[in-house]
């Protein structure tokens, strides 16, 4: 079983200069469907959107393939504080 959050935090880590102000909430978890909010700080929100969001893609896209594996759907919203 993947632990979501921990991956979460693994992708996202790397890329901030504030890593104490990454803050990662299960806002559902049902059977089917999984749903996160990162909430990042606002120096780092360019950094983990990357230009034209091509880094939040990816990370989504590592997210799906997990989820998926386990017969889940997953959505993640990231977010400044």
């Amino acid at each position: 079983m993947i632990k979501f959050e921990e991956l979460i935090k693994s992708l996202i880590l790397p890329l901030v200069a504030y890593p104490e102000e990454i803050e990662i909430i299960k806002l559902n978890d049902d059977e089917d469907n999984l749903e996160y909010q990162v909430k990042v700080n606002a120096m780092d929100f360019g950094r983990v959107i990357g230009k034209d969001g091509y880094v939040a893609k990816a990370i989504r896209t590592i997210l799906y393939a997990g989820a998926s594996k386990e017969g889940k759907r997953i959505h993640l919203d990231i977010i400044s504080k």
